[in-house]
């Protein structure tokens, strides 16, 4: 090979991952001050908006033009607007936002994950969970009521997109009921309830959920084929209907814990009654799924035991416990639902 025809190696796809927590906070900081928010009422040039956000004159326009120059904002003759994406996800007031996660992530996810160091050589998450049992991290979270209406926002910005195409692609013309275990606010139990007036359905999560799940319910008109049931499904049943579904649900427990978890949803499905497991499911080969093996870190992180998973795991679990007819579809990019058929 002679010099005119080598590729020159360069640090710079290395540099723009190593920096890339920089993009990444200007982003949640924006999200936390409501930038996008105060520009879907109007656009605005940075004086202005500056004033709006109470941001300090010193750096205000180097924040604004970054956001610009990162493809979030879209400045015209010193006036500064959203751009489709920004607006349409990032608009507190619209349906499809999604900014609750960017909060949590800004708030809980961006310090802890400064642990990831300690975490890889001691095996421990470095959240409130540290050195606690698995079953007492989602009880001593959803204790602070201001953390929990966090989380539970976060799991619905995490969430609608694959609750639409669940709702979508999910035959649910031959079932009646369903139950969405681990709830949250109620973004799948919502929007499955919506698109398919012909069913009725549960959220179970644990008890202080019950009265942001009602007032979600509420708001979209579905409260009267919603209800919420309280329980933990460590130490109770599920409730009994046609079918289960599991999101976000199995990768924050051990392997024990998602077999038991796989199992209990068997029992409590009527025959012939299905069990919807969807994740950031890795792929098979562990080398595709970017997102999937770094939300597992996440876990590591967050959870005293729990794990992302590929789909050859999740058939295993299911066809240990019962389960037939066993499938995976692909939803948004970085997610998958398994189906198994009682």
């Amino acid at each position: 090979m002679t010099a005119g025809t080598a590729t020159q190696v360069t640090p710079a796809n290395i540099m723009q991952l190593g920096l890339a927590f920089w993009g990444s906070k200007t982003l949640l900081s924006a999200v936390e001050l409501d930038v996008f928010t105060e520009l879907a009422k109007a656009p605005a040039d940075a004086d202005t908006l500056s004033k709006n956000l109470k941001l300090h004159e010193r750096s205000s326009r180097d924040f604004l033009d970054a956001l610009v120059a990162l493809g979030l904002l879209q400045r015209k003759s010193g006036v500064y607007s959203n751009t489709p994406e920004t607006d349409t996800f990032l608009d507190a007031a619209k349906p499809s936002y999604i900014g609750g996660f960017l909060i949590m992530t800004s708030l809980r996810l961006y310090p802890t994950w400064g642990g990831l160091t300690e975490a890889l050589r001691t095996g421990k998450p470095q959240s409130e969970a540290k050195d606690q049992a698995s079953e007492d991290l989602f009880a001593k979270l959803y204790a602070d009521t201001d953390k929990l209406k966090v989380f539970l926002q976060a799991m619905t910005g995490i969430s609608l997109g694959n609750a639409r195409l669940i709702a979508e692609k999910f035959d649910w013309s031959k079932y009646k009921t369903f139950c969405d275990v681990g709830t949250a606010q109620g973004a799948l139990a919502v929007t499955v309830a919506k698109a398919h007036p012909h069913l009725s359905g549960i959220g179970f999560d644990l008890a202080p959920v019950e009265p942001i799940f009602n007032e979600y319910a509420e708001k979209n008109e579905v409260s009267e084929r919603l209800k919420f049931e309280s329980g933990d499904f460590f130490k109770g049943e599920l409730p009994n209907c046609d079918v289960i579904v599991m999101g976000h649900i199995l990768h924050d427990w051990n392997l024990e814990e998602k077999r038991m978890l796989v199992a209990k949803a068997y029992e409590a499905l009527n025959p012939g009654g299905a069990l919807i497991v969807y994740d950031a499911m890795i792929d098979n080969e562990r080398e595709k799924n970017a997102f999937g093996l770094l939300m597992s870190l996440n876990m590591l992180i967050e959870t005293p035991g729990g794990f992302d998973y590929s789909p050859a795991q999740c058939a295993e679990w299911l066809k240990e416990a019962g389960f037939k007819d066993i499938r995976f579809e692909p939803l948004t990019p970085t997610h998958m639902m398994g189906i198994g058929i009682k």
